[in-house]
């Protein structure tokens, strides 16, 4: 008699028919049957991981298909008479869909207990883990091992992280414990607007700031306030001093009306020469001629004095021009052909001290240079071909075409000026020059051929120069005249310096 299943139950030729009223055979499982061979003897072998996972599907499928066997068996006279013969594709079907249905709920519900369980182990180990464990080992984490519910054999489960004891890392690991899908805890209850979140202990600064200390008041803290705002004022305006354009002031040479003349003749005419301003001109400087300041018997009365210009000018140019009145150094003309200007004396030697004053450069030209030295207390001579028989010539009928040899002495700050230039060659158009040195000034230049003295300088202030030549005709007297650019150069960097 062949066995039970439900791929040969009710085929013909694979099972004897019973007869009605025969009792009905033992089927008791595992009873050999007189006269049946014995089944083969089954080999036992050890679970494999996968036996374990497939051995509850195949225990499904065997008990399902048992009980199809038994519905449809023909020797139990009770289902034989109740179950009508079906055909036998449609029952294989029927049976395969069952087991397969049967299945998949017993891998599904195998596969929830892992889940709980590997939740559980990693609950326990995070719980079991102290803090000086945790903070040694941070990348190396055992391997948990389940045991299946089923088969009662270990299965590798999931690698567990082990968290640091912070609250993100808690976090972290109790959303990995919770079922998948399941809303965090809280998750959609009402926001408690009355409780407080004070910032993490590392986010307030360790000391207070170094701007405050611990005497510090509200007054204090205000003053240093201001203090702070004033000086970045001053700074500002620092730069924007720096940054303005140099306003150089030149002296004005003074026309006076003549007796019985018409026209601008009889009027008081003020005028630069047109060289010396283009001169400082080429440097990229405001040049402003700075009038006389009358202070008797004016039309227009004014508040405008001479030191007003000293304070808002850079620097000042003493221009040449008419002879130095010996009135201005104590002295009475020695013809009156040489009477000089003493009204333009008075307004240069005020206009001199004011600059002086402020702290700001002056450069004198020729007559500049004679009147820089009657500042100070100096003579000069009222004509050299008359006072010095012996010295060479200073002045012709070619004007600024006539020059001569010029020599700087030792100590001299002309001969640092021009490096490589022990002796130079300037124009000479003057029939005066120094012949009392002034105090505290100092000898930068004499002639070389008579010694008479061509430039000085006053050794108490920044730069208060006087040269006996003209530099600003030096372009267009030839090449081998001495280039006073750095002269020029050396008087505006002093006017920048002292601007402030």
């Amino acid at each position: 008699m062949s066995e039970n299943k439900p791929e040969n139950a009710g085929q013909p030729g694979n099972s004897s028919p019973t007869p009605t009223g025969s009792p009905a055979p033992d089927i008791t499982p595992g009873a050999p049957k007189s006269g049946t061979v014995p089944p083969d003897p089954v080999v036992s072998l050890p679970p494999s991981h996968e036996d374990s996972i497939q051995s509850p599907v195949k225990d499904t499928v065997a008990s399902s298909a048992e009980e199809a066997a038994v519905r449809s068996s023909t020797d139990d006279p009770d289902s034989a008479s109740a179950v009508t013969p079906v055909d036998p594709q449609t029952a294989r079907q029927r049976d395969a869909a069952e087991a397969r249905s049967s299945a998949a709920a017993s891998t599904a519900k195998q596969e929830t207990a892992a889940r709980e369980q590997d939740a559980r182990e990693a609950a326990r180990g995070a719980a079991r883990v102290s803090p000086r464990m945790t903070a040694d080992v941070t990348d190396v984490h055992p391997v948990s091992h389940v045991m299946t519910p089923e088969t009662g054999e270990p299965s590798v489960g999931e690698v567990t992280a082990v968290a640091d004891d912070t609250p993100a890392q808690q976090e972290a690991a109790a959303s990995k414990a919770r079922p998948s899908g399941s809303p965090p805890p809280g998750f959609g209850a009402a926001p408690d607007f009355s409780a407080t979140n004070p910032p993490p202990p590392n986010a307030l600064p360790p000391s207070p700031p170094r701007y405050l200390k611990q005497n510090d008041s509200a007054w204090t803290v205000f003053g240093r306030i201001i203090a702070a705002r004033a000086r970045q004022i001053f700074d500002r305006a620092g730069q924007r001093i720096t940054q303005r354009t140099l306003r150089i002031g030149v002296s004005a040479r003074i026309f006076h009306p003549e007796p019985g003349a018409k026209g601008l003749r009889g009027k008081t005419l003020q005028y630069l020469e047109e060289s010396i301003a283009h001169w400082v001109m080429s440097r990229d400087v405001l040049v402003f001629m700075i009038p006389t300041v009358g202070h008797q018997g004016m039309l227009h009365p004014s508040n405008i004095r001479l030191r007003d210009y000293a304070k808002h000018l850079d620097g000042l140019l003493l221009q040449g021009g008419a002879d130095v009145s010996p009135q201005s150094y104590a002295e009475q003309a020695s013809s009156p052909e040489w009477p000089g200007d003493r009204v333009r004396d008075m307004y240069e030697l005020e206009l001199l001290h004011e600059f002086i004053e402020s702290g700001k450069p002056v450069l004198g030209v020729c007559r500049g240079c004679q009147l820089i030295n009657v500042a100070f207390g100096g003579t000069l001579y009222q004509d050299i071909a008359t006072d010095v028989p012996t010295a060479g010539a200073h002045v012709n009928e070619n004007y600024d075409q006539h020059r001569h040899g010029i020599h700087f002495p030792d100590g001299s700050t002309l001969k640092n000026m021009f490096p490589g230039h022990r002796d130079a060659i300037v124009n000479s158009i003057h029939h005066q020059a120094v012949k009392t040195l002034g105090r505290d000034l100092n000898i930068e230049a004499v002639s070389a051929s008579d010694g008479i003295i061509e430039a000085v300088r006053y050794r108490r202030a920044p730069f208060v120069m006087g040269v006996q030549w003209h530099p600003e005709f030096h372009r267009a007297g030839g090449a081998e005249l001495l280039d006073c650019t750095p002269l020029l150069d050396t008087f505006l960097r002093v006017a920048r310096e002292t601007r402030f």
